[in-house]
Parts: structure tokens; sequence; C-alpha cells
């Protein structure tokens, strides 16, 4: 017996070598954009769950919404010689700089639900390649789900008003869903405008005051697109409040609350996200980038995301 543990205790040295007996040794590291967020908090729980389903350790750190917190967070992780780390960036420009140090030092990097390079000129597929994988729902295609759904309420006898409820300013997210969003509206041939286009903290309170302030502007619009549920639980108090018969339609949906909004007929329809999920496959991502040296880099890892309203709410069983 002595002699299996000093073999076992070689193996776990080894570098090279990955085993479930080498498990308990092995960290892997969250870092947040703000967990404020019911979103965030959703990935790492799924983050947490599949990493302890592993046997690996887990740190869980918030930058509280701050990108200079966030890089000096990561690159405490870096000096701590963790074995992954992982996050949902702040800012997909200035988060290459942060996956380069980590390869430097041989610490493979997941980005979770944000894209990390210019995404402007890079397609959200096109993995930045210092990257283990990109773990996210494919935003674009979302949008293209919140659009095509938008086409099939929006009126057809005069060009449609649009208002764009966005989220913060510096996410990849916020053009990707637009973009997508667009994308579906012109392959179906609808006619529309975009009269405002604003962007809030991604909180219920900012889409509530931004949807009112275009109300007041446009009280003949005729639909609001939200960036995501809790911008869009917001907006639908916005629109009681006046009595408007403008539409809702939203995306990065799936939340409990948003849900509940959408079977009160408060919301149109939005597109189911999982936030838990996207937690779980970039743990798992991550651990096998740490213990398998020979894993495949820049790996673009997603889901499926469908449509949902009052009629199907059942497919977006798991709510956060």
């Amino acid at each position: 017996m002595r002699q299996l543990i000093k073999q076992l205790g070689a193996l776990c040295a080894g570098a090279t070598t990955a085993c479930m007996a080498c498990a308990k040794d092995v960290t892997l590291a969250y870092v947040a954009a703000s967990m404020k967020y019911p979103y965030n908090v959703a990935v790492a729980k799924g983050f947490q769950d599949a990493a302890k389903e592993l046997g690996a350790k887990t740190l869980v750190l918030d930058p509280q919404g701050s990108v200079e917190k966030q890089g000096n967070a990561i690159d405490d992780l870096i000096a701590q010689k963790v074995d992954g780390i992982s996050a949902i960036v702040l800012d997909s420009v200035v988060a290459r700089t942060w996956v380069d140090r980590a390869a430097e030092h041989n610490i493979p990097f997941v980005a979770e639900a944000v894209q990390v390079g210019d995404p402007d000129k890079t397609p959200i597929r096109q993995v930045y390649p210092k990257l283990a994988a990109l773990v996210t729902t494919d935003d674009v295609l979302a949008g293209q789900r919140a659009g095509e759904l938008a086409s099939t309420m929006l009126p057809k006898d005069h060009v449609a008003k649009i208002g764009i409820i966005e989220g913060a300013a510096g996410y990849a997210v916020v053009r990707q869903r637009t973009q997508g969003f667009q994308q579906a509206l012109d392959k179906a041939g609808v006619k529309y405008r975009i009269v405002a286009s604003q962007p809030t903290d991604w909180t219920p309170e900012k889409g509530e005051s931004v949807c009112q302030n275009i109300l007041t502007a446009n009280p003949d619009l005729d639909m609001f697109f939200s960036q995501a549920d809790d911008m869009a639980i917001g907006c639908a108090r916005a629109i009681r409040a006046i009595g408007a018969k403008t539409k809702l339609i939203a995306t990065g949906g799936g939340s409990r609350l948003g849900n509940d909004a959408i079977k009160n007929g408060e919301i149109d329809g939005s597109v189911c996200t999982s936030p838990e999920l996207i937690g779980r496959l970039a743990a798992k991502a991550l651990y096998e980038a740490a213990t398998k040296p020979g894993t495949e880099k820049a790996r673009f890892i997603t889901y499926d995301t469908p449509a949902i309203t009052k009629a199907n709410l059942s497919v977006c069983s798991s709510p956060w």
C-alpha cells in the first residue's frame, strides 16, 4: 500500500499527466464581471458545481464591474499559479493582454459569455488564438432569434418604429445582439426604423428610465427590443405606466423574473439563455485544458437558444 501511495504521489507531481488522483490539486478560478447581476451569479454556480464534480477546487472573484480590478485580479491569479482562469471579461479589447499574460505562464484561460478581441473586427466564432476556449451564447444568433420573433409581431401597414434598450457600453454582446436582430428583420423584409438606441447598466431600473424617455419622445413606438430580460422587466413597467400598446421583445432571457413576465403578458417574447450551463461548460473546458496539455486551443463552445413566448416557456426549463 505504501508503495502504491508513493507511485500516486509521483504521478501527481508530473506536470504532463492528468488523473483523478491529482484532481484535488487542481485549482480553477472564475472572475465575474460583477456579482450584483443574477447572470454572473448563475455562471458562478454552474462553474463551481461542475468543478466540484470534476474534483477541482475553485476561486470566485468579484471585480464589481471595474476593468482595473478585473485586470488586477487576473494578475494576482497568475502570480498564485492557479491551474486555470476563466472570466466574463469587462472589456473585450483590453482582455487580450490578460489572456496573453496567462499564456506566457502556461495558464489556460477560458472566456465566458463575452468575446475576447475587437468585436467590430472579429466574428464571434473566430476565437482569440491564445484562449483555451470561448464558452458563450452565440449572441448574433440570439439576436436573430429575437428578430425572427419580432418580425411576426410588427405591423405590416407602415414603417415600424423600434427602440433598442442596450446593455452597458463596452460589452461585445451589445453590438452582436443588435446585429443579429436587424439581420433577421432585414431577411424577413420588415419595413422598420430604429428611432432610438440607448445604453443601460443592465438593471431593471435603468431599463425603465430609458424606456420612459424613449416613449416620451416616440409615443407611437411599435416595439422595444431589450438586450436582456432585466432591462425588459423595467421597460414593461414604463409601458404599463402610460398604457402604451408598444410590443416588447428581449434576448438574454430565461431568468425566473423574465419568464414570469412573459407568462403574465408583460413581455411578448425573449430568447432563452442559460448562464449556469455556460459556467458548467467553461469549467469542463478549463479543467481539460489544465490537465490535458494536448487539448485543442481556441475552441468555440455554445448551446441552443430557442425563442420563447407564453406558448412555449417549457423549452426554457433552467431559469436563473
